[in-house]
C-alpha cells in the first residue's frame, strides 16, 4: 500500500490534464510497458539525464510509485547520467513534501538515499551515477531520455531495447532564486501527472 500522503498527492494530481502533444510523446513509453506486461516480462526503465541529479531522479521515483498505485507488476525503475554528480538536495526536499519517506544512507559527497513510497515495498535507492553503473540493468531495458543534452550527446545506450525521449525543462535554472521551491514542485508535479497518464493506459492481464 502506498504511503498515505503520497496516495493523497496522487489522488489530487490524477485529475490534472495533459496536452495531446505530450500524450504523443509519452505513447512510445506506454507501448513499451504494455508489450512487456502483455508478455509477463519485467519492465525495466532507466531514466537518463546529463548529471543524474534532478529530472531523472524525479522520473524514476514517480514511475516506481505510480506503477505500484496502478498495480502494474514487475516494474523496476532506475536512473543514470552521462556523468555522476549528486542527487540535488532540493529534489529530496521536494519528494519529502509530497509524502516520500527519505533516509540518508551515506554522508559522502555523492550521498545515497533510501526513498520509501509504500509500506511493504523495497525503497528506491537514490544516488547519482552513470547510466551503465553496475546498479542499473545491462540489457532488456528502455532508456528514457529526460533532457535534451543527454538525448543529443548519447546517440547510443548500450543494452537498451528502446530509446524514448521524454524531455523536461530543468528546474536548475531557478536555483538560488525566490522561485526555486515553486519551480521544483512544478516539475515534480508535471512528471507525476505524466507517469500517472502512462500507467493508467496499461491493460493488466
Amino acid at each position: 500500500m502506498l504511503l498515505k500522503k503520497i496516495k493523497n498527492t496522487i489522488d489530487f494530481l490524477k485529475t490534472k490534464k495533459i496536452s495531446n502533444e505530450r500524450k504523443q510523446i509519452l505513447q512510445p513509453l506506454i507501448n513499451y510497458i504494455q508489450s512487456k506486461v502483455s508478455e509477463n516480462k519485467n519492465v525495466n526503465l532507466n531514466f537518463i539525464c546529463t548529471h543524474n541529479s534532478r529530472r531523472s531522479h524525479l522520473s524514476q521515483v514517480w514511475a516506481q510509485a505510480v506503477a505500484h498505485y496502478f498495480n502494474v507488476k514487475n516494474v523496476h525503475c532506475y536512473s543514470g547520467g552521462t556523468e555522476a554528480t549528486t542527487l540535488y538536495p532540493i529534489i529530496v526536499q521536494t519528494l519529502e513534501q509530497v509524502g516520500f519517506e527519505i533516509n540518508k544512507l551515506s554522508e559522502s559527497g555523492n550521498k545515497v538515499y533510501s526513498i520509501k513510497y509504500a509500506e511493504n515495498e523495497h525503497p528506491v535507492i537514490g544516488f547519482s551515477k552513470i547510466f551503465d553503473n553496475l546498479f542499473n540493468p545491462k540489457n532488456k531495458f528502455a532508456a528514457i531520455m529526460t533532457c535534451s543534452h543527454a538525448n543529443a550527446n548519447c546517440p547510443f545506450i548500450p543494452g537498451a531495447e528502446k530509446r524514448i525521449p521524454i524531455e523536461y525543462e530543468d528546474p536548475k535554472e531557478f536555483d538560488n532564486t525566490p522561485q526555486q521551491k515553486e519551480k521544483y514542485q512544478e516539475r515534480s508535479n508535471q512528471i507525476a501527472v505524466e507517469m500517472l497518464y502512462v500507467f493508467s493506459q496499461i491493460k493488466i492481464n
